[in-house]
């Protein structure tokens, strides 16, 4: 989703205080952008809201006791003025919420996470093994074993420098995750597609590099190293195959790799 226009709500501007008890109370009033409204309340999304500020909260706090999980976010503006997560918030700050941006060059401005990740890799938990392995197939590093729990996704993704990948807001929200996505789509290849768009992928994709089932990459190998690993129809009508050395999977172009191949053509065209 393209973000064409950064505003920051004005002084003036109408809040409501919904589910706030607000009487006697420090509050900020919050306003979110794009597709983070989709993690807020629905009687709060698209316009400025207060609510009761708890005592030395940071940005991060608020953002995340809204809903919203710190890896969705892109910039933070307190008062007009781009902010880190660990700013403490005041009784009558504003604060502008914004996800990533795509057409709008915010480079002057504090991002809120120190840098990118050199490469892209990632780890999916247990609901996204279908995700994964498209991942996989478009030749992306992606971990994935539908025993992963939280804490050994926590720990894959900061001591492996990975992206996490989930439908599970409260995972993205712990604290040493600085880099996630929240994955919208319900099917495999809508996913592929979020994940591709998002995070500008299209011309990284290395189609058929990487085992669909261990991750591990693939090489050519010659017909005659595997021709008793072959079904008698592939080693009368294919030529050229590739393997993997962990779990000696022999990959050839049958119509499953066409039916990929013209999916992986969608990303890049």
């Amino acid at each position: 989703m393209q973000t064409s226009l950064l505003t920051v709500p004005s002084t003036g501007a109408a809040t409501e205080q919904a589910g706030c008890n607000t009487c006697g109370m420090n509050t900020v009033t919050f306003r979110f952008y794009e597709e983070l409204n989709d993690f807020i309340a629905p009687e709060r999304r698209r316009h400025d809201f207060a609510c009761t500020l708890a005592r030395a909260a940071t940005a991060k706090h608020m953002i995340e006791a809204l809903g919203v999980p710190h890896t969705e976010v892109e910039l933070v503006l307190v008062n007009g003025e781009s902010v880190g997560f660990e700013r403490v918030l005041d009784d009558g700050d504003r604060v502008a919420v914004y996800p990533k941006f795509e057409s709008l060059d915010v480079s002057p401005l504090l991002r809120v996470r120190e840098r990118p990740l050199r490469t892209m890799r990632f780890v999916a938990d247990a609901h996204l093994g279908g995700l994964a392995r498209l991942l996989r197939m478009a030749g992306f590093d992606t971990l994935y074993d539908n025993h992963f729990a939280d804490d050994e996704i926590e720990r894959l993704a900061a001591v492996e420098q990975r992206i996490v990948l989930t439908r599970d807001r409260e995972l993205l929200k712990r604290r040493t995750i600085t880099h996630g996505c929240y994955v919208h789509a319900l099917k495999p290849p809508q996913q592929l597609r979020e994940i591709v768009d998002r995070l500008d992928l299209a011309g990284s994709v290395r189609p058929f590099t990487r085992c669909m089932h261990c991750n591990a990459p693939l090489h050519r190998i010659a017909k005659d190293l595997v021709f008793e690993r072959l079904p008698p129809a592939v080693r009368e009508q294919h030529t050229r195959f590739s393997t993997c050395d962990v779990c000696r999977r022999v990959y050839w172009e049958g119509s499953h790799w066409q039916r990929m191949r013209a999916l992986l053509e969608t990303l890049v065209h």
